[in-house]
């Protein structure tokens, strides 16, 4: 069974008996897809909540959640899977630090998750499960032969949803 880890602001497609892993998910998204019919899952480790936040229109397809989840549809369509027949999960999205005055530009972790759930809207795929929030880091691995992801966290222990 081969394990793929998908790596920051990184993106990843396979089938059954693969696996899918991110690690270091603090305020970033880990998005998983999954077409329950094709069996073809998908995983996007999304840093931030938008491209138009790129330096120099430097745009790593990757990174942002408006382009991410987009792009790993697409990708996830060439291997047959369809929208129609996927579900997504997602964890991450903490807010790692104390900030004072609530400055909204230092809320990343809210806004990617915030960022993550429109564009599944937009792309009509539900959401049904999810482990966002808090102030600590994740680890998180999707199984494709029966649809789990496993989520440890730290000092939390591990949970698959």
């Amino acid at each position: 069974m081969e394990t793929i880890k998908i790596g920051m602001a990184d993106l990843g497609v396979t089938r059954p008996p693969g696996r899918l892993r991110t690690t270091g998910l603090g305020s970033c998204v880990g998005v998983v897809l999954y077409d329950q019919v094709k069996k073809v899952a998908g995983m996007a480790h999304v840093m931030l909540p938008e491209s138009s936040m790129a330096k120099n229109g430097d745009v790593s397809k990757g990174k942002f959640a408006d382009t991410a989840i987009p792009y790993l549809i697409q990708l996830m369509e060439r291997e047959g899977a369809s929208t129609r027949n996927m579900v997504a999960k997602m964890a991450g999205g903490a807010q790692m630090f104390a900030f004072l005055g609530g400055s909204d530009t230092m809320r990343i972790g809210p806004r990617n998750v915030e960022a993550c759930k429109h564009a599944l809207q937009a792309a009509h795929i539900k959401l049904i499960a999810e482990d966002t929030g808090g102030n600590c880091g994740r680890t998180i691995e999707f199984d494709t032969t029966n649809g789990l992801l496993q989520i440890r966290t730290v000092n939390q222990g591990v949970k698959e949803v």
